[in-house]
C-alpha cells in the first residue's frame, strides 16, 4: 500500500489520564530511542478535541457489512511471523461507548503515533513490497501505524472488538489502511494522513474490508456506496 507522510498534530498543553500512560508504557518492544521520544512527548504536548458527530439523515454513522471476504496477504503474513497477535476466540460484536475522556484517549494514541513514526515505504524499509510489522525502529507504513495504535489502545484497555484494521482506497485511487473504532456514535477513523479522526464517511475514502468485530482473522467486505461528503458539528 501506498502511505502519504504523517501530519502533524496540535500540540495544547493537558493532564495526561493514567490508562494512556499505561498503554505507552506496555508498547515494550519500542526501542529506547522511541521510549524516551514518547516520555517527552507526553510530558509536553497534548490535544484539547472533540469528536465530529455525524449529521443529516443521508449520513450512515456504521459502514455498511456486505459479508466474507479474505484477508490481505499482509495481515496473513504478520500472523504468521506473530501467532501470539493473532490467536483471539470469537467474541461477540460490540460498540465503545463515546465519552470525552475516551475521545481524548483517541487523539493522544493517534497523534503520539502519527508525530513519532516517521512514514517509510516497505520497499525501502525491507526490500519488499508488502510487509506488515509493528514499527519498532520507528519507521514505517500506513498499516504499521494502524498496528502500533490499535496495540496501544488494546493495551490500555480498550475492547479489541471495536478497533479493526481496514483496507481503503484514497482518493487517487490507491490502497490504504486505516484503523476504524466502533464506537456508540458511529465508526471513526485513526489515519496516518490525516491529523483529524473523523466519521467514515467524511474521510473521502472507499472502504473496502477490515477485520470482523467478532474474530480478527475474519475479514468482511465492506458496502459504503462512496458516500458524499457530509457536514459535521462537534460535540458539546
Amino acid at each position: 500500500m501506498k502511505c502519504l507522510a504523517a501530519p502533524k498534530a496540535t500540540s495544547t498543553k493537558f493532564h495526561l489520564r493514567g490508562r494512556v500512560v499505561i498503554a505507552f508504557l506496555l508498547c515494550k518492544t519500542l526501542n529506547s530511542k522511541l521510549r524516551t521520544v514518547l516520555v517527552t512527548a507526553l510530558a509536553a504536548f497534548a490535544v484539547e478535541a472533540t469528536p465530529a458527530a455525524a449529521v443529516g439523515s443521508e449520513q450512515l454513522p456504521h459502514i455498511l457489512v456486505s459479508g466474507l471476504t479474505q484477508a490481505p496477504p499482509g495481515w496473513i503474513a504478520f500472523c504468521a511471523q506473530q501467532p501470539g497477535e493473532c490467536s483471539e476466540p470469537t467474541t461477540t460484536a460490540r460498540e465503545l461507548a463515546l465519552s470525552r475522556e475516551t475521545w481524548m484517549d483517541l487523539v493522544r494514541v493517534n497523534n503520539w503515533v502519527n508525530d513519532t513514526i516517521k512514514p517509510l515505504s516497505d520497499l525501502k524499509h525491507w526490500g519488499v513490497a508488502e510487509r506488515w510489522s509493528y514499527p519498532d525502529d520507528g519507521y514505517g507504513d500506513c498499516e504499521d501505524y494502524v498496528l502500533l495504535k490499535r496495540r496501544m489502545l488494546i493495551h490500555a484497555g480498550w475492547p479489541r472488538e471495536t478497533l479493526l484494521v481496514t483496507v481503503v482506497r484514497d482518493d487517487r485511487g490507491e490502497g490504504h489502511a486505516v484503523l476504524t473504532v466502533i464506537t456508540d456514535e458511529g465508526d471513526y477513523i485513526l489515519d496516518n494522513q490525516k491529523k483529524d479522526i473523523l466519521i467514515w464517511s467524511d474521510t473521502g475514502y472507499h472502504f473496502i474490508k477490515r477485520q470482523s468485530q467478532s474474530n480478527p482473522n475474519v475479514w468482511v467486505s465492506l458496502g459504503d456506496q462512496n458516500p458524499a461528503t457530509a457536514t459535521a458539528t462537534s460535540r458539546k
